[in-house]
């Protein structure tokens, strides 16, 4: 039975899981980072493709609306995702 997902053959599958047992803590701290900034990037990139007219502050508060609750970006911001937009 495949644990990570259905498409992957169960001998991969079993070879990737070893190999994430033998990964160090700091490394996938480290993984998990650049999985972050590689989502901000992307998010960031859609964005900029829908908003090609909005100002890079514009753009940011649009990325906080993506990412954070409605009444934080509301409060700190002063925006608000359900009239102006994600």
């Amino acid at each position: 039975m495949n644990i990570l997902t259905q498409d992957i053959h169960p001998k991969a599958e079993k070879a990737l899981i070893e190999l994430l047992r033998q990964t160090s803590t700091w490394q996938k701290c480290q993984q998990v980072s650049q999985m972050i900034q590689t989502c901000r990037q992307l998010s960031l990139a859609g964005l900029r493709v829908r908003y090609p007219d909005a100002s890079e502050e514009e753009i940011l508060r649009r990325l906080a609306a993506l990412w954070l609750p409605r009444e934080l970006v509301i409060q700190v911001y002063g925006w608000d995702p359900d009239i102006r937009g994600y």
